[in-house]
């Protein structure tokens, strides 16, 4: 599974629709399906949801 983004051309600037996505294969053809759809985010909001589903997870770095 993986996050696909899809720039958002039509609406708000700087926003972008977020998925969460598969990939699968038929025959010799690789595809992908949309499992869920995430909603519209902020382009700012983008990385922190990449590292919520990446494997394995980040380490968070904390400066005092």
């Amino acid at each position: 599974m993986f996050i696909k983004i899809v720039k958002n051309n039509k609406g708000r600037p700087n926003t972008s629709f977020v998925y969460l996505a598969e990939s699968y294969r038929e025959g010799d053809k690789v595809n992908s399906r949309i499992v869920r759809k995430l909603g519209l985010f902020d382009d700012d909001q983008i990385p922190y949801i990449k590292a919520a589903f990446m494997d394995p997870k980040p380490k968070l770095v904390y400066e005092e």
